[in-house]
């Protein structure tokens, strides 16, 4: 038996070290073949001694079936996205920004390529991966652990035992892309559209050993260490740092000391990105020194000290061959267009978004001309504008739909508003469109119940209406008939369906479609008041001093809820058993707190996290770190450098009993 357990521990030992060659320094000692001979052996020896394998095996990088919910992960740290520029002026101009704290132009700044994949953040606890979750809503992902731990490029141990985080982007290369959608020709199965959706697509399979066999890649670029804040004080040296550990970094990253070499590195990259093996779609700057990334500060959404620089959109001419309406949820007309078919930032394009009636007439688009379109952003194709040949002129000028092409009303406009609106709410394209959304990942996310499955129980009249869909079970014996429906997708179609019954008030807020309602609104609404009940007897003045609400949805809100149909609803959501009350920290109006920032530090009566939820309760927000954005600190014992960054910052300072009265808890005290 010891033979054997030297054995093994000789081939893991193999493995790994070509593994890490391979994929994380890029370059291999053998060949394929050798490798794959010593993973047969490996796997061989295991399963004639199964209880001699372990958790750093190479073998379990292999993915077996996953939870059929991926469980949600709340990021300690939120996954900001980074403002995009465009041109390099506005690199100039971050660049100025920067300077106003640092009193110089020549500043420091890591650039990196822009991978065209999905967020990731690892943690690793005493050398063990313990979560990999995806960005989500930056708040909150998807932990997909058992997907990553099938990509090579990501240990599942490391040398650091300390607490740390490491964050990145994973990616699909450009030849495994091309060998999945090979395969999904001969499979006859739709093709993905690009390298960044397939590896998206990929990395949510339910089934992990679908995840391995399609070779996902990652590069790490963010290191934070829970345990020693201090120990990296550079974005060049988190890459160190995140190399040392066994990850894969970039090696086309760039320490540039001045804007000249920033635009060098810029400009020798929008020429080489279609030569690398992986998409790319711009180039990340960072200011290089991390201690000053607090004086430079944050926007709600993004850092201020780092931008992405998004390359110059491809522009194409071709043939606009038809431009039709479709009809939204809320019976908004948007025009699209059919273009004759033109390859366009790497993937084939034959039809683009118009928008409105009046876009259309002031660019004066015609059905047959040559015209203008590109990719904003890499991303959404629009096109910019006609080509005035010899020939436009003679072309007719495009009249717009003046009925809704789903149910033949008459379509009106609304005060005010450019777009054309179909104002009958029994639309059957409106109808569909809103159930959609209701059952999406953003609302209600009913797997199973996707744009087809959807259309169809729509068309067999078992789904006419929101609450329809909490009463399919009568029709179980047509739908398990439906196309590749079956006994098996049905009963997971009716899992599903129960799950969504538990989702958080703002999720069947946003779902329901109030019009101007978006899912950030929706928490805010469901945190203020808690339940459907309360907030449908708001009134006007009531919605309108709410932050972040304002006139015009308050007004949407009050319009929605004076509707008769709409509270039938409700009431009919409520028999079927759907929640209408938040599940998440409520929030009670303080005018001492209510959108103030607060660091928490030192050792208090109770653990920080009760200290966390106190102060979203009402209202404030949470920081780790002491800026000169900071309103209060509230300090315990031996409350260390963060108070004595507040001392010099001139930042209010407040200890337990100070909070407890600003929460007027010890009033509440006195009158017991």
């Amino acid at each position: 038996m010891e033979l054997v357990k030297k054995q093994l521990e000789q081939l893991k030992k193999k493995i790994n070290k070509w593994s890490e060659e391979y994929y994380v320094i890029d370059a291999p000692s053998v060949d394929d073949a050798e490798y794959d001979l010593a993973m047969q052996q490996l796997k061989a020896l295991e399963a004639q001694h199964p209880e001699l394998i372990t958790q750093d095996s190479p073998t379990q990088k292999v993915g077996h079936v996953v939870s059929e919910k991926f469980a949600k992960n709340t990021h300690k740290i939120p996954m900001l996205s980074l403002a995009d520029v465009f041109s390099w002026a506005e690199v100039e101009n971050f660049n100025k920004q920067i300077a106003k704290v640092t009193g110089t132009l020549d500043n420091v700044y890591y650039a990196e390529l822009k991978i065209d994949g999905l967020s990731i953040s690892l943690n690793y606890e005493n050398g063990h991966l313990i979560t990999a979750t995806t960005r989500g809503d930056g708040v909150v992902g998807e932990n997909v652990i058992n997907n990553v731990k099938t990509i090579k490029s990501i240990p599942h141990l490391i040398p650091d035992q300390s607490h740390i985080e490491i964050r990145g982007e994973i990616f699909l290369a450009k030849k495994e892309f091309e060998k999945i959608n090979e395969q999904k020709l001969i499979n006859q199965e739709p093709l993905f559209a690009n390298p960044r959706n397939a590896a998206a697509g990929t990395l949510r399979q339910l089934d992990s050993s679908v995840v391995a066999s399609r070779n996902l890649d990652a590069f790490l670029y963010y290191y934070f260490s829970w345990d020693d804040q201090s120990k990296i004080l550079t974005q060049s040296d988190a890459l160190k740092e995140i190399s040392a550990q066994g990850l894969k970094i970039n090696q086309e990253g760039r320490l540039c000391h001045n804007l000249a070499e920033l635009k060098a590195y810029i400009e020798e990259y929008t020429h080489k990105r279609n030569a690398l093996d992986y998409e790319i779609d711009g180039i990340v700057i960072k200011f290089n020194d991390f201690s000053l990334y607090d004086k430079i500060g944050y926007t709600v959404k993004t850092p201020k000290w780092a931008i992405a620089y998004k390359f110059p959109a491809e522009v194409k001419e071709t043939k606009l061959l038809d431009i039709f309406p479709t009809v939204g949820r809320t019976g908004k007309i948007t025009y699209n267009a059919k273009v004759a078919p033109v390859q366009l930032a790497g993937t084939k394009v034959m039809a683009a978004t118009l928008n409105n009636a009046q876009w259309i007439e002031a660019k004066d688009l015609r059905i047959g001309s040559l015209v203008k379109i590109k990719k904003a952003g890499d991303i959404i194709p629009g096109i910019i504008g006609v080509v005035e040949n010899e020939t436009f002129q003679q072309l007719p000028k495009w009249k717009k739909t003046e009925f809704c092409p789903a149910c033949g009303t008459k379509l009106e406009k609304i005060a005010n508003e450019v777009d054309q609106f179909c104002v009958n709410f029994s639309c059957p394209a409106q109808i569909l469109r809103s159930l959609e959304h209701f059952a999406s990942r953003g609302a209600m996310d009913i797997v199973g119940m996707g744009g087809s499955t959807l259309k169809k129980l729509f068309d067999e009249k078992i789904i006419r209406s929101i609450d329809d869909i909490y009463k399919i079970e009568k029709h179980k014996y047509a739908i398990i008939n439906f196309e590749k429906m079956g006994e098996k997708s049905y009963a997971n179609l009716i899992q599903s369906i129960e799950a969504s019954k538990n989702k958080s008030l703002e999720k069947v807020l946003f779902g329901l479609g109030i019009r101007h309602i978006g899912a950030k609104i929706a928490k805010v609404l469901a945190a203020t008041f808690h339940n459907i009940d309360q907030l449908s007897q708001a009134d006007f003045e009531t919605l309108s001093q709410i932050d972040s609400i304002g006139e015009v949805l308050a007004k949407s809100l009050v319009s929605w809820f004076e509707i008769k149909e709409n509270i039938n609803l409700i009431e009919e959501l409520k028999a079927d058993g759907v929640n209408f009350t938040y599940q998440g920290n409520k929030t009670e109006f303080n005018p001492l707190m209510a959108n103030k920032t607060f660091v928490i530090t030192g050792t208090l009566s109770q653990s920080r996290d009760e200290f966390k939820k106190l102060i979203e309760q009402y209202g404030g927000k949470i920081s780790s770190s002491v800026s000169t954005k900071t309103d209060y600190v509230l300090v315990g014992e031996n409350a260390g450098s963060k108070q004595e960054k507040a001392q010099a910052l001139n930042v209010k300072i407040i200890d337990e009993t100070e909070f407890n009265q600003m929460i007027g808890k010890d009033e509440e005290q006195n009158e017991t």
